[in-house]
């Protein structure tokens, strides 16, 4: 492999390089094409996983679980309660005890220092499986469907509409990194970050794409390749939900909206969907869609990740 990333944390998307994007798409490519062939692919024989869950999830624990067990290796799952950092140890410690034990680990949590801490004060690498920051391994496999779909990624543009959440945020890095127009549409005072739009600038300036944070869906959807949308109120935000539902209400993706993009445009959700809220079925249930086919290549993408860093 011409990039060896052995070792490597996989914190953000901004902080992989194009050729190491574009490495765990080529190996995500070969290991679903073995996978579909039933061809053995056991690179990780031997090694372990951990998987440490803050928060639940469907498709997060079931794509790795299967994914490290495809690979050879074992996945050992940790929920809220199965570590001691609930009751005080520090993520140093853990870090520390965990890699004399393991070959990697997985995270989903919700504060993303802690995923930056475990990968600083640990001595293998560190995946990130979601924080209320960033969702790396959801875009990676995003961009690699939209590849499969166009075969291609520079020049396409994606627009975004809803909450300038990790979605939002990982979007911006990936979208940039690989010369992708990007437009966020969100209600006033749910904007993206600055600084993630800012990294997200400097990357379009590098590689010659645009990226685009506005308050108007239609203006963000016009001429879109792909159209975006993830819930409203994300987890931790319930309390919140019916004031976001008001708030949010122009920004649903429905068939009034798509008809800014192209004709042949790709619609994706990371899921789960809340349909009737951020989406119409009459879009989400569309030829248009392809959100199974993106949930399905979390596995190869994530598959890919763990064998080029563990």
């Amino acid at each position: 492999m011409a990039v060896n990333m052995k070792g490597k944390s996989l914190i953000s998307i901004n902080d992989l390089t194009l050729e190491e994007i574009y490495q765990i798409f080529e190996l995500s490519k070969t290991l679903k094409e073995k996978q579909l062939t039933n061809q053995p692919h056991r690179i990780l024989e031997g090694k372990t996983l951990g998987m440490i869950f803050a928060k639940p999830s469907t498709r997060t624990r079931i794509s790795f679980e299967t994914g490290i067990y495809q690979l050879g290796g074992i996945g050992m799952y940790f929920g809220p309660n199965d570590l001691q950092l609930k009751r005080g140890e520090t993520i140093s410690d853990t870090a520390k005890v965990l890699s004399r034990y393991l070959n990697g680990i997985m995270i989903r949590t919700f504060n993303h220092q802690d995923v930056v801490d475990l990968a600083h004060f640990g001595s293998i690498p560190v995946i990130n499986g979601l924080t209320d920051l960033l969702h790396p391994c959801q875009v990676l496999a995003d961009l690699f469907t939209i590849l499969e779909k166009r075969r291609e990624l520079r020049g396409l543009k994606l627009a975004y509409v809803g909450d300038g959440n990790n979605m939002a945020h990982s979007l911006l890095h990936g979208c940039s990194k690989v010369g992708m127009d990007v437009a966020i549409a969100t209600p006033a005072d749910y904007e993206p970050q600055k600084e993630i739009v800012n990294n997200a600038l400097r990357n379009a300036a590098y590689m010659g794409s645009k990226v685009d944070v506005t308050n108007d869906p239609a203006a963000a959807v016009k001429d879109a390749d792909i159209i975006y949308t993830d819930v409203w109120a994300s987890m931790g935000q319930e309390a919140e939900a019916a004031e976001r539902k008001k708030k949010f209400l122009k920004f649903q993706v429905n068939s009034s909206l798509v008809k800014n993009a192209k004709e042949d445009y790709l619609f994706m959700h990371c899921l789960p969907a809340h349909r009737g809220e951020e989406v119409l079925e009459e879009v989400i249930d569309s030829p248009h869609s392809i959100i199974f086919d993106e949930a399905e290549n979390r596995l190869h993408v994530q598959k890919a990740i763990m064998a080029l860093v563990m």
